[in-house]
């Protein structure tokens, strides 16, 4: 079929049935159906609008009005169009669903009542079709063919309406992200430095005689795994998110070709290119931080951290991205040990320096492209993204020691030294972000038990922690 590339991969499954179908489908049979278009789309889309108001739901996005005005019409062609369907319209055909399904996303038409209508419309049809046949054969063939292109207008639109679904959920988890980017201004900035730095180094390394070892492709820099795993849930997927992470592919692919050069001259040729490219990514930043705005509630208000309702979103980002890019990332779950002891001694003042002080030092040691949630009383979570178990154990002995060597200054001015115990736990494989946490759980109790201040990787042979409820905390 010379139209089906022209359709995106899985629309063409549904051209090539529908024409499947329309070739398999006797003249008589087509000419029936051509004729109730004729006379039978004016009733069904009245009848088809009556089925869907009886519904309560529909009151919420239809209207008489709209009915009448609108959508009475368009279902009458919608009509006309599935029965007198050719295979030269095939293609405009399945774009035309998978348009009507996106508008249904975007109206908020629950997809049971689509399905419904259709039914309806369908029975009222075969009726008619039992009725005008003058051979059972062409009645069956008649019915066979018009369900068959029914049921695949359906399946585009369903199609449609769950990608589209989907990128509204992705942009509401955007919205719940907000905190992401705390101060738009402030992270703008540094975004733009990083970039700028890994431009500098970019140009320091090809200048000397040992780029491949001194140069992290952009991709793997602050900026880009920044932009991976924070720029994009906190932006939403968009073109220009879309564009930057292209760019980002080809810079580092023109990077490659670059090194490959032996000859010191043809090396320096190839930055041009790749300083248009980033020159693009900064028009493109710049136009997606404009997009976001102040958004100042939903962060934990003492530490000004995440939240730990914001946790399955992120996981579950985490695990997406684990899974279609082989990018490992580990969780880190601390827990302040005495903490019982410390607001006893010093009141609840005591206890929230405490946890501030623990909380701004986490964002000193973790990178921009981490997430940092307070998990409730004195627990913090880390997820460490693109890290191996091995190296989020290093990251974790880094943040106890750095704990342990920090003591917090309290109102008096007395120096209040503080330890931590964290449980470090790698995602491997499994799909369940509670699965994970549970993981790292486990690991932080056999921290506790065997002595706080220190850090334990989750393994297989740990037992499980208590009830969080059971286990005395402290």
């Amino acid at each position: 079929m010379h139209n089906v590339p022209n359709l995106d991969d899985a629309s063409q499954p549904l051209a090539l049935a529908w024409s499947q179908t329309l070739a398999q489908t006797p003249a008589a049979a087509a000419t029936l159906l051509a004729s109730l278009s004729a006379e039978s789309p004016p009733e069904l889309a009245h009848h088809f609008y009556d089925v869907l108001l009886e519904d309560p739901r529909a009151g919420r996005f239809l209207s008489h009005d709209q009915v009448r005005l609108r959508l009475k019409p368009a279902m009458q062609r919608w009509l006309q169009q599935i029965l007198t369907a050719t295979p030269d319209s095939i293609n405009a055909l399945v774009a035309a669903q998978r348009v009507i399904g996106d508008v249904h996303a975007r109206v908020g038409i629950p997809v049971d009542l689509v399905a419904r209508g259709a039914r309806v419309l369908k029975h009222r049809l075969f009726d008619r079709i039992i009725a005008q046949a003058e051979e059972s054969a062409t009645a069956f063939a008649a019915i066979h063919c018009l369900s068959a292109s029914m049921d695949i207008a359906l399946e585009g639109m369903t199609l449609a309406y769950t990608h589209a679904r989907e990128r509204s959920s992705r942009t509401d988890a955007a919205y719940r992200l907000f905190s992401l980017v705390q101060n738009v201004s402030t992270e703008r900035e540094r975004q733009r430095a990083l970039l700028l730095d890994w431009e500098n180094a970019l140009l320091y390394a090809m200048a000397s005689q040992n780029a491949e070892a001194e140069l992290t492709g952009l991709a793997q820099s602050e900026f880009g795994l920044w932009f991976t795993h924070k720029g994009i849930p906190s932006f939403g997927e968009s073109s220009e998110t879309g564009q930057v992470g292209a760019l980002v592919a080809a810079v580092d692919t023109q990077l490659q070709e670059a090194l490959a050069h032996a000859d010191f001259a043809a090396r320096f040729g190839a930055l041009q290119g790749i300083r248009e490219r980033l020159a693009q990514i900064r028009t493109l930043m710049g136009m997606l931080f404009e997009r976001i705005g102040e958004l100042d509630a939903g962060s934990d208000a003492l530490t000004n951290l995440l939240n730990r309702r914001f946790l399955p979103t992120v996981l579950r980002r985490e695990i997406e991205l684990a899974n279609s890019t082989r990018t490992p990332f580990s969780v880190l779950l601390l827990d302040l040990d005495h903490f019982k002891a410390i607001n006893d001694a010093h009141g609840h003042d005591g206890g929230d320096r405490a946890l501030q002080h623990v909380a701004a030092l986490l964002g000193q040691l973790t990178r921009g492209s981490d997430y940092l949630f307070r998990y409730g009383g004195e627990e913090f979570v880390v997820v460490l993204v693109a890290a191996t178990d091995v190296q989020a154990e290093v990251i974790a002995e880094n943040l106890r020691k750095h704990i342990a060597q920090s003591p917090v200054q309290l109102a008096s001015g007395q120096a209040l030294s503080l330890t931590t115990s964290i449980g470090v736990a790698a995602h491997d494989g499994h799909p369940d972000y509670e699965r994970l946490m549970a993981r790292a759980d486990a690991a932080m109790y056999q921290a506790k038990k065997r002595g706080r201040d220190r850090v334990v990787l989750a393994s297989d042979d740990l037992p499980d922690a208590p009830g969080r409820q059971a286990l005395q905390r402290g």
